[in-house]
């Protein structure tokens, strides 16, 4: 990082948690000092009157997702405010989620209005000396060891003590908005950058789905006579398939309830059992898994897992993840959650799992969830599920095909995630880099401006 960048000519040492050196002109201050801190509050949600036809912007800690807060996440009225400990925070200055939900806690954002917030958030109002852009870069790099401070990423909140303890660089105020100014710009390129590879990947998704949905719709060649599929949404498909049902060719297996299984009868090794989670990557995951004894094993011979079984998730927000068992490492099983189907000879497994994984398939099972207010597939839903088949050998050079094209969006698409994942690294170690004065960026100027 500081080979593009000059260092600054002498620096001295700290021993703290928050930096090793500093350069030699600059101090280091607890934010309390430096800046006025308090918490706001939420008027009454039994009473509308003071949510219905407010002026009064006010933010929940959701806001902080946006690193610029330019619209409030609800308003609020002047009896409202006045009949609560809500407070008004001037545009500018900075908030700081006190608590929230999963990586919120820790979160900091910068005002473009005049707001009030809710009691899980703090406001930072810096002094006249301490620039606020200065101190959105500080407290940004800083994210995990703040949320350090309160246990991490479990759900200890935050509050105004700890947070007026962190040690932040205080020198002159035109030198922070220098370095501002210059993270401001090239964190923009670099986000500029990221935008372009996460929608590169988007565009290789839906490549990737649509040449799935093609091949196991439409078939390889495209010269073949069509027929009516007699199907809504699926239209044609190709004259010399047939059509089934799943469980005319597949036996559909799910597990009964949790027959009495509790999470405190996992234990240290048995027999692997997959959840919801364990197949939700590209293979299944058979080693962050819990395991039960054999007892609990053997009582549920339907769902002991075979290679080339189909599992389905049935339940909650995932319903209809597709994975396939292309290799069993040890004896497994499936939880409630998780349908397996096991095709009886007329139906190709891996075309089965890229039947089940395309568009129309994906869009079948979300309407047969029917707007249940949760999700939840039933198996006899599943074995009524059209399913197209053309021949055997058709069948496994459709898998093939796909086998070949999904590879290579794959490795399109895993190019970009690690093109994404080293600029995002680049971007907290110049952030950091800049805001401790490990560079040296007083003479920087945009390219084109002399």
């Amino acid at each position: 990082m500081t080979g593009r960048y000059k260092a600054y000519s002498e620096y001295k040492e700290y021993n703290s948690a928050w930096f090793d050196f500093l350069p030699s002109h600059w101090q280091s201050v607890s934010l309390k000092w430096t800046s006025h801190l308090y918490s706001g509050g939420t008027p009454s949600k039994d009473n509308l009157s003071f949510w219905e036809n407010g002026s009064i912007p006010w933010l929940n800690s959701g806001a902080v997702n946006q690193s610029l807060i330019e619209k409030p996440s609800a308003f609020i009225t002047r009896d409202a405010f006045n009949n609560s400990s809500a407070k008004w925070i001037p545009k500018q200055s900075l908030v700081m989620a006190l608590a929230g939900q999963g990586k919120t806690k820790g979160m900091v954002a910068q005002l473009a209005i005049d707001s009030t917030c809710n009691q899980s958030m703090a406001a930072i109002v810096p002094s006249k000396d301490i620039s606020s852009r200065f101190l959105f870069w500080w407290l940004t790099s800083n994210y995990q060891k703040i949320r350090n401070m309160a246990g991490g990423d479990l759900r200890d909140g935050l509050n105004l003590e700890l947070l007026g303890s962190i040690s932040s660089p205080i020198f002159d105020r035109k030198e922070q908005q220098k370095i501002a100014n210059f993270l401001d710009h090239e964190t923009a390129k670099i986000d500029t950058l990221i935008a372009k590879q996460e929608k590169l990947i988007e565009l290789i998704q839906e490549k990737r789905q649509a040449v799935i949905s093609n091949a196991v719709t439409k078939g390889l060649n495209p010269d073949v006579p069509m027929k009516d599929s007699g199907v809504e949404w699926l239209g044609e498909v190709p004259e010399h398939w047939d059509r089934s049902r799943l469980g005319f060719e597949c036996s559909v297996k799910a597990r009964l309830g949790w027959k009495g299984l509790k999470a405190d009868e996992y234990v240290p090794e048995g027999y692997i059992f997959l959840a919801t989670p364990n197949i939700k990557g590209s293979d299944i995951d058979f080693e962050n898994v819990n395991y039960i004894t054999k007892q609990r094993y053997d009582e549920s011979p339907e769902i002991m897992l075979q290679e080339n079984d189909l599992l389905v998730t049935k339940d909650g927000s995932t319903t209809g993840t597709t994975n396939l068992v292309r290799s069993l490492p040890e004896p497994a099983t499936v939880n409630s959650s998780i349908a397996v189907i096991r095709s009886r000879g007329n139906i190709h497994p891996e075309y089965l799992y890229y039947f089940f994984v395309s568009t129309y398939t994906q869009n079948v099972i979300k309407r047969m969830q029917g707007g249940m207010g949760v999700p939840h597939l039933f198996q006899a839903d599943l074995r009524w599920f059209h399913i197209l088949l053309p021949s055997n050998i058709e069948q496994k050079s459709i898998a093939k095909y796909l086998d070949i094209q999904t590879a290579k969006c794959d490795l399109i698409i895993k190019k970009a995630t690690n093109a994404i994942q080293l600029m995002k690294e680049r971007k907290t170690a110049l952030i950091l880099a800049a805001v401790t004065g490990k560079i040296d960026v007083r003479d920087w100027q945009p390219k084109g401006i002399q």
